[in-house]
């Protein structure tokens, strides 16, 4: 039977907006996490408003999943959401999550409120993604690797201290001697008798390597 073109089929590679949408409002992570993964194949347009219902729903796996989405399809309204599940989401694997989608929107955007939640929250997890987020980041000035290090040493857990001396080892070897190399090496120093092996072990790796 010859098709006209009003009963052609939909294409099967366009999502179902309408389909998605139910499904990432349902809330069930068994329908929304699927749901959002397909929002990789919309437009910035089609996708952030999902993305953003996402973030709405009660299961943090969901909210997590969203906000990751919003580091790929990114626009103003993604940024505005993401600035404020950094700082008030209750689940710590979300503002780690929102956190790290917010430094693809770029690190000179993103430094100065990702510096101040690393401040305020006290999450091990959180305070790893910000750290590993930014010093992934190749055009990043230095010198604020070496602040947030400062503070990452300092903190009551091991895990965080470890990501902060590791940060400090690579500024060892990077940068000179005579200024930010020689200031992140004497702030190893210490580390050598942290009560963490881990954090002794990543300043002595930076201390050999500088």
């Amino acid at each position: 039977m010859t098709q006209t073109p009003d009963s052609q089929q939909p294409d099967p590679q366009q999502p179902d907006l309408e389909a998605l949408r139910e499904a990432i409002a349902s809330g069930d992570p068994v329908r929304a996490m699927p749901a959002l993964t397909q929002l990789r194949f919309c437009t910035e347009e089609d996708a952030v408003p999902l993305l953003v219902l996402g973030t709405q729903q009660q299961p943090f796996l969901v909210r997590s999943l969203s906000c990751s989405g919003l580091g790929y399809k990114r626009n103003e309204e993604g940024w505005q959401v993401l600035t404020r599940l950094v700082k008030g989401d209750s689940d710590p694997n979300v503002r780690a999550e929102a956190a790290n989608a917010m430094v693809s929107y770029g690190v000179q955007r993103s430094w100065e409120l990702l510096k101040d939640a690393f401040t305020a929250d006290q999450a091990w997890l959180v305070r790893c993604s910000i750290l590993s987020a930014l010093a992934e980041q190749p055009d990043i000035d230095p010198t604020w690797l070496l602040e947030l290090s400062r503070h990452a040493i300092d903190d009551g857990d091991g895990t965080v201290r470890v990501s902060g001396a590791e940060i400090l080892a690579r500024l060892v070897r990077e940068q000179p001697a005579d200024g930010l190399g020689g200031t992140a090496r004497s702030l190893l120093q210490p580390l050598q008798q942290d009560v963490d092996h881990r954090v002794v072990a990543a300043a002595l790796n930076g201390l050999q390597g500088g």
